[in-house]
């Protein structure tokens, strides 16, 4: 039944354009069609199914994956290494503070000497507003540049895995969860999500995480309400793209700002704190000047304003609003649970602990999205790259 199940998902992936991903890289999700979207989706399920058969999906067999991580993770980065793995790949991690960086060495020198024998880039860059995605587009353009040049013998393909606007493999990894949780992306038109902050005790959590799933949920015909306090806005230009997507798709998007409101009759729920666009841009021109003591001031005066929305939490009574009081909650994780990690945060205890289990399940479709992205990035026709896997049946421990 399941060679039956592989076997329809790569005949669906054949019919799907995914080859318009074929040595192009993965950064932001508006860049990318509907069928590659799809393909994605199709190419990350295979993936899964081979693997929970104990069928090998190494299709490489050398080669790197570069890590580099310029704030700190634990989901996105052991994803990364996991997808790479699956796949056949080593990671190695670009560890700046040991690297020539420090010396004066520059973005096109550092992309090309990582890259001699690298298959992709894993990039997580999010600390600051006009910088992070600008960045990855360096590095493209550096190794693309390498490669043109006979420098590199291939030209690896990068993969966001988080910048200042958006967190593809993140928002990915939650459309999949919720296409397998309601049965079907047919499912899940119509479906009312609200994507909320909701109140930290920290401070300066990216904007991309909310961009990301406004980003992509807009574009499956869903009712995408996004609610924060007034001054918790995100990037204008990212709100745009949700409005044009939900035009497109037949759903809606809109703001408010009550969290009682996003809630009411929603499907499913995403309260997750994020610091003011504005705020994160006053951060990076401080950052600019080297204005350390203007970056703690800022610190200071933006978790004084947070504090002013304590009651901006994921409780047991917001839950019962949603529709049948049974809303899917998701958390890109982790999350600030009141009373176990911090005296007060974005959700009670209590929801969290009842979510645990689809939360962790939310999370574990990262690898195999990562994965997919690499596969249909390295090889043109990555339908028989899974088919030949499959017939081959390989076992991954004999």
């Amino acid at each position: 039944m399941e060679r039956t199940r592989i076997e329809a998902l790569i005949a669906e992936l054949a019919k799907k354009q995914g080859s318009g991903m074929y040595l192009k890289d993965f950064l932001l999700t508006w860049e990318k069609t509907d069928d590659e979207i799809a393909a994605t989706f199709l190419a990350a399920d295979a993936l899964r199914a081979l693997r929970e058969e104990n069928v090998s999906c190494r299709l490489f067999d050398s080669g790197l994956g570069i890590s580099l991580f310029r704030d700190n993770s634990t989901r996105t980065r052991f994803s990364y290494a996991s997808a790479c793995n699956l796949l056949g790949l080593e990671v190695q991690d670009l560890d700046e503070g040991k690297s020539q960086i420090a010396h004066g060495e520059t973005v096109r020198e550092t992309a090309n000497m990582v890259s001699f024998m690298a298959d992709v880039i894993g990039i997580r860059d999010d600390m600051y507003i006009g910088k992070g995605n600008t960045y990855m587009r360096e590095v493209a353009e550096a190794v693309e540049m390498g490669h043109a040049e006979g420098v590199l013998e291939q030209r690896p393909t990068l993969v966001n895995l988080q910048c200042d606007i958006d967190h593809p493999t993140q928002s990915m990894a939650d459309m999949l969860h919720l296409i397998h949780h309601f049965g079907g992306v047919e499912k899940l038109k119509g479906r009312k999500i609200a994507m909320t902050w909701a109140y930290s005790p920290s401070y300066g959590k990216p904007l991309s995480v909310p961009q990301g799933v406004i980003g992509l949920m807009t574009r499956f015909g869903m009712e995408v309400v996004l609610a924060h306090p007034e001054g918790y806005e995100v990037m204008p230009e990212v709100e745009a793209v949700a409005g044009k997507n939900a035009e497109r798709s037949g759903g809606s998007f809109e703001r408010v700002n009550s969290m009682e409101e996003a809630f009411a009759g929603a499907d499913i729920v995403y309260p997750k704190s994020w610091a003011p666009f504005a705020a994160m841009e006053k951060r990076t021109e401080l950052y600019g000047r080297g204005d350390f003591d203007g970056i703690k001031a800022l610190e200071k005066e933006l978790l004084a304003q947070n504090a002013k929305h304590t009651d901006w939490e994921c409780s047991e009574e917001l839950m019962a609003g949603t529709r049948g009081g049974e809303a899917l909650y998701l958390h890109c994780l982790p999350a600030d649970i009141s009373g176990v990690s911090c005296r007060q945060g974005e959700v009670a205890a209590s929801v969290f602990d009842r979510y645990r289990i689809p939360l962790y399940k939310q999370a574990s479709y990262k690898p195999y999205i990562i994965a997919a992205m690499i596969l249909l990035s390295k090889f043109q026709d990555p339908a028989a790259k899974l088919k030949g896997l499959l017939e081959a049946g390989e076992k991954r421990v004999k």
